[in-house]
Protein backbone atom coordinates (compact mmCIF):
# COMPACT_ATOMS: atom_id res chain seq x y z
CA UNK A 1 0.00 0.00 0.00
CA UNK A 2 2.49 2.82 0.90
CA UNK A 3 6.06 2.75 -0.44
CA UNK A 4 8.99 4.35 1.84
CA UNK A 5 9.92 7.26 -0.35
CA UNK A 6 7.05 7.66 -2.15
CA UNK A 7 3.64 6.96 1.03
CA UNK A 8 0.67 7.40 -1.72
CA UNK A 9 -1.05 4.61 -2.15
CA UNK A 10 -2.69 2.99 -4.74
CA UNK A 11 -6.11 4.63 -4.14
CA UNK A 12 -4.04 8.18 -4.90
CA UNK A 13 -5.71 9.25 -8.24
CA UNK A 14 -2.92 12.13 -8.30
CA UNK A 15 -0.72 11.34 -10.95
CA UNK A 16 3.01 9.33 -10.35
CA UNK A 17 4.31 12.40 -12.23
CA UNK A 18 3.06 15.38 -9.58
CA UNK A 19 3.54 13.45 -6.75
CA UNK A 20 6.99 14.51 -5.76
CA UNK A 21 5.00 18.46 -6.39
CA UNK A 22 2.79 17.09 -3.35
CA UNK A 23 5.29 15.68 -1.42
CA UNK A 24 7.55 18.97 -1.60
CA UNK A 25 4.37 20.96 -0.85
CA UNK A 26 4.07 18.78 2.34
CA UNK A 27 7.34 19.34 3.20
CA UNK A 28 7.10 22.82 2.83
CA UNK A 29 4.23 23.32 5.07
CA UNK A 30 5.51 20.87 7.54
CA UNK A 31 8.03 23.85 8.35
CA UNK A 32 5.86 25.10 10.23
CA UNK A 33 4.36 22.49 12.47
CA UNK A 34 4.62 23.88 16.18
CA UNK A 35 4.34 20.44 17.53
CA UNK A 36 2.10 17.15 16.87
CA UNK A 37 -0.78 17.70 19.38
CA UNK A 38 -2.31 14.39 19.30
CA UNK A 39 -2.17 11.41 18.00
CA UNK A 40 -4.46 8.37 17.83
CA UNK A 41 -4.76 5.39 15.18
CA UNK A 42 -6.72 6.96 12.76
CA UNK A 43 -6.09 11.03 13.43
CA UNK A 44 -3.33 13.03 13.76
CA UNK A 45 -3.32 16.68 14.62
CA UNK A 46 -0.82 19.09 13.86
CA UNK A 47 -0.23 22.54 15.45
CA UNK A 48 0.58 24.84 12.90
CA UNK A 49 1.54 28.52 12.58
CA UNK A 50 -1.74 30.86 11.54
CA UNK A 51 0.35 32.21 8.87
CA UNK A 52 -0.06 29.00 6.85
CA UNK A 53 -3.65 28.39 7.58
CA UNK A 54 -4.66 29.46 3.87
CA UNK A 55 -2.25 27.41 1.94
CA UNK A 56 -2.17 24.78 4.77
CA UNK A 57 -6.37 25.03 3.69
CA UNK A 58 -5.34 24.80 0.14
CA UNK A 59 -3.44 21.55 -0.03
CA UNK A 60 -6.03 19.78 2.48
CA UNK A 61 -8.46 20.83 -0.44
CA UNK A 62 -6.36 19.26 -3.42
CA UNK A 63 -5.66 16.53 -1.34
CA UNK A 64 -8.85 15.35 -0.67
CA UNK A 65 -9.91 15.98 -4.16
CA UNK A 66 -6.82 12.58 -5.23
CA UNK A 67 -7.14 11.11 -2.26
CA UNK A 68 -10.85 11.28 -1.26
CA UNK A 69 -10.10 8.84 2.08
CA UNK A 70 -8.61 11.77 3.95
CA UNK A 71 -10.71 13.83 6.00
CA UNK A 72 -9.13 17.27 6.77
CA UNK A 73 -10.49 19.73 9.53
CA UNK A 74 -8.85 23.40 10.94
CA UNK A 75 -9.49 24.89 14.43
CA UNK A 76 -8.03 27.92 16.10
CA UNK A 77 -5.51 27.00 19.05
CA UNK A 78 -4.31 30.71 19.91
CA UNK A 79 -2.52 32.00 17.79
CA UNK A 80 -1.90 29.05 15.90
CA UNK A 81 -4.26 26.34 13.80
CA UNK A 82 -4.48 23.15 14.50
CA UNK A 83 -5.13 20.98 11.37
CA UNK A 84 -7.06 17.72 12.04
CA UNK A 85 -5.93 14.84 9.56
CA UNK A 86 -8.29 11.47 10.06
CA UNK A 87 -8.17 8.54 7.73
CA UNK A 88 -9.81 4.83 7.85
CA UNK A 89 -8.34 2.06 9.74
CA UNK A 90 -6.87 0.92 6.72
CA UNK A 91 -4.58 3.85 5.76
CA UNK A 92 -2.99 3.57 9.00
CA UNK A 93 0.17 3.46 7.67
CA UNK A 94 -0.63 6.28 5.76
CA UNK A 95 -0.81 8.91 8.53
CA UNK A 96 1.72 7.33 10.26
CA UNK A 97 4.11 8.10 7.16
CA UNK A 98 2.70 11.59 6.96
CA UNK A 99 3.24 12.13 10.71
CA UNK A 100 6.76 10.79 10.73
CA UNK A 101 8.13 13.48 7.79
CA UNK A 102 5.46 16.48 9.94
CA UNK A 103 7.97 15.23 12.94
CA UNK A 104 11.11 14.89 11.18
CA UNK A 105 11.23 18.72 9.69
CA UNK A 106 13.27 21.53 11.81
Amino acid sequence: MTVPGDWAPDACTLPTSDRPLRVAEFDDLFTFVVRAERRAPTLLDLVLRRIVEAPARDLAKRESECCSFFTFRFDADGDDVVMHVEVPAGQVELLDALEARACARP
